[in-house]
């Protein structure tokens, strides 16, 4: 697919086009969900608990599974775990799991708890997969969640939800830099447009600088997971987390570089949802200290 429309540059994203801290797009208020169906706006689910880590940012898997029950619950309406998993799959779903794969990667303990939630809500374990990797796998499945970690990039921005597929295209390198502008085709090649029912981001320890390369100055616990169908509504909440944080730290605007140009094209070059800040729900539960959503 042809990267369409104007693109979007450096210059744009420094004068003001996205902001430095992601506010109100310019854009329209064309709402579409992963799925490309018509939608209000669009819903992104914060939980976060205190004690999700311990002192040592291990995991506490029980936590884990309490936020994850609602999660679930608190994004679909429904009153049970195994309602809400199969509102957004069936048992004849193949459906891969896509966790961020390495370099300040997916907790393995978020990946267990999904697997574990899933099986508990009636979806054969031989039915789920692990689908990082290449443009082969997903062509195996008919369902995808996608698992990222929060964290920004140092060749891309951020490199959280729309950057999670990026394997998939066989040519990582062509959506570096400036070029991160494109990478909301991704979202559109056959073997996974239409297929992600469900965005999971691991935000428990988040990396704000450096990334990928872990620098321990520049992680957090901010214990939280983020849920939802938009993928561009999802990072516009994770982009305006990490800006946060990074302004939180510095006492003043600290701009990401390269500039994350891909969060608004993904929406008006690519139609995938809303970069638009007022067509974004945010519904938060629990632990407030510090939400930094603005």
């Amino acid at each position: 697919m042809s990267h369409k429309g104007k693109s979007l540059t450096r210059r744009d994203f420094l004068r003001g086009t996205l902001g430095t801290t992601l506010g109100v797009s310019v854009l329209g208020t064309k709402l579409v969900t992963a799925g490309g169906r018509p939608a209000g706006k669009s819903l992104v689910t914060l939980v976060r608990d205190q004690n999700a880590m311990d002192a040592s940012n291990n995991v506490k898997t029980n936590v884990l599974k309490t936020m994850l029950d609602q999660t679930l619950i608190k994004f679909t309406g429904k009153n049970t775990t195994k309602k809400a998993w199969l509102s957004l799959v069936t048992p004849k779903d193949t459906i891969g799991l896509v966790p961020t794969p390495h370099l300040n990667p997916t907790h393995q303990e978020v990946t267990d708890a999904v697997t574990s939630s899933l099986i508990e809500a009636g979806i054969p374990e031989g039915k789920i997969l692990n689908a990082q990797g290449g443009p082969d796998k997903p062509e195996a499945c008919t369902a995808l969640i996608g698992l990222p970690a929060l964290k920004a990039h140092w060749l891309t921005g951020i490199g959280t939800v729309l950057k999670l597929y990026i394997l998939y295209s066989g040519n990582p390198r062509n959506y570096h830099a400036e070029n991160n502008a494109k990478l909301g085709e991704i979202w559109n090649l056959p073997c996974c447009k239409g297929k992600t029912r469900l965005v999971l981001v691991d935000a428990l320890h988040p990396l704000f600088d450096k990334g990928p390369q872990v620098d321990p100055r520049y992680k957090w616990a901010y214990n939280g997971l983020i849920a939802g169908t938009d993928p561009v509504a999802l990072e516009t909440v994770c982009l305006r987390i990490i800006m946060e944080k990074r302004k939180l730290m510095k006492g003043e605007p600290w701009p990401l570089s390269p500039p994350p140009l891909c969060v608004e094209a993904a929406d008006k070059d690519y139609g995938l949802g809303t970069s638009n800040w007022d067509n974004i729900k945010v519904e938060n539960y629990g632990w407030e200290k510090e939400l930094l959503l603005g």
